[in-house]
């Protein structure tokens, strides 16, 4: 029974390590402009964490054009960036 309890208890601490390590981290933001020929968009966003940078208003690429489409001016969005080739993209967002 010791054994059980023991192997028990490391699943499932495995799988909590497992489940933070995927864990998004999304960062709120107000779409102030949109440029669907550049595949842009404009965001004033909260501090992200990820990219270690403070709370600004930034240009990003978007990793698809499904997103893009998604988003209009003014719009509250909750998104996930990250450094793609160089460039600031939203990799991610929450619908």
């Amino acid at each position: 029974m010791n054994k059980l309890t023991g192997f028990l208890v490391a699943a499932v601490l495995g799988t909590v390590a497992a489940t933070a390590a995927f864990a998004t981290d999304y960062t709120r933001g107000t779409v102030k402009k949109v440029d669907l020929k550049g595949k842009k968009v404009t965001i004033i966003h909260e501090e992200l964490k990820n990219l270690d940078m403070p709370a600004m208003t930034m240009v990003f690429r978007m990793a698809d054009d499904t997103m893009l489409e998604k988003v209009q001016e003014g719009q509250e969005v909750e998104f996930v960036a990250d450094r793609i080739n160089g460039n600031l993209t939203v990799i991610e967002l929450k619908e």
